[in-house]
């Protein structure tokens, strides 16, 4: 790996920085890189998925303060840093039809201005490569979907030196990657993993209902070293994670084994994708102070370029 590059991740809320890229994120910080996640919402709206926790007084009176102490938590676990874009939770309607999303929140939020909220940090931090969601939200998340737009957004305007003037210094983030942590032959070989120790295994429903289309992988980041620091940082979201449910079924020794890798998708870059990526700064310079100088050359071309428009 290249020494102290810097990694932007965007993500919609609190927890999502931890069950998506978590490991890579440790393992690269520990590899002496700058990390920094940025929250677009704080999660306010989020149900409390902890079945231990859902009459605790405290968490009901007030879910935005225990979001942000939990963020607090899991930034520590993995050694990151971390910003809040701050905006608000939309939740996530459910009924048919669902119902509107609420006044003011992030789903909703003029696009323009969360980009600029965007470009702010991008050009404060500088970061080398980001990542971020495909056009469809890896799910179908109002605050998901609203990341995605604003993350490509944001990566494209970053550089133009008349787009948000007032918003620092132009800068290019030289690679662009969408989380392909869900895959379906990810949770094929956990449900396989468990049917071979004669245990029932969760993911059978999943499996049997499974309707997304298979998305190419480019990145394989061997990580498996770092996992007890991705399930720490997830467990210390408590609201969000039932530490007795289908996100920990499967031991750890035997994830390493059958998949020791995070998955990521090459989404945009300014540096050749090579096949069978293994990291995410694979391409750039390995001296930082290069790396820094061709993102604000302003000759920069992309070379790789798949991203796809949201299908209506």
């Amino acid at each position: 790996m290249s020494e102290r590059l810097r990694l932007m991740c965007v993500h919609a809320h609190p927890d999502d920085e931890s069950s998506k890229g978590a490991a890579t994120m440790a393992e690269y910080v520990d590899a002496g890189h700058e990390v920094l996640v940025v929250s677009c919402t704080g999660g306010e709206r989020g149900d409390v998925l902890n079945p231990r926790l859902q009459h605790d007084a405290h968490i009901i009176r007030d879910m935005a303060e225990v979001r942000r102490d939990e963020m607090a938590a899991a930034r520590s676990v993995l050694g990151v840093h971390h910003t809040w874009l701050g905006y608000v939770d939309s939740g996530l309607p459910e009924g048919d039809p669902p119902p509107p999303l609420p006044d003011g929140c992030f789903a909703l939020a003029p696009l323009d201005a969360a980009t600029e909220a965007l470009v702010r940090e991008v050009r404060r931090f500088r970061p080398h490569v980001m990542t971020t969601y495909d056009e469809n939200g890896g799910y179908p998340h109002p605050d998901h979907i609203r990341c995605h737009d604003v993350s490509v957004a944001a990566f494209a305007a970053a550089a133009d030196p008349e787009a948000y003037a007032t918003a620092g210094a132009p800068w290019q983030p030289l690679k662009l990657y969408y989380n392909a942590t869900f895959t379906r032959a990810r949770i094929k070989a956990f449900h396989s993993a468990l049917t071979a120790l004669g245990e029932e295994s969760p993911y059978a429903e999943w499996l049997e209902n499974w309707n997304r289309p298979d998305r190419e992988v480019t990145t394989r980041i061997e990580c498996s070293a770092w996992f007890d620091r991705r399930d720490a940082a997830l467990l210390a979201h408590a609201t969000q994670v039932d530490p007795d449910g289908a996100w920990f079924r499967v031991p750890r020794e035997v994830q390493q084994r059958v998949w020791p890798t995070e998955e990521f998708e090459a989404a945009a870059s300014y540096v050749p994708v090579a096949d069978g990526e293994d990291d995410l700064f694979a391409g750039l310079p390995a001296d930082v102070a290069e790396a820094d100088a061709l993102a604000t050359s302003g000759t920069l071309h992309l070379v790789h370029d798949s991203r796809k428009e949201r299908a209506a």
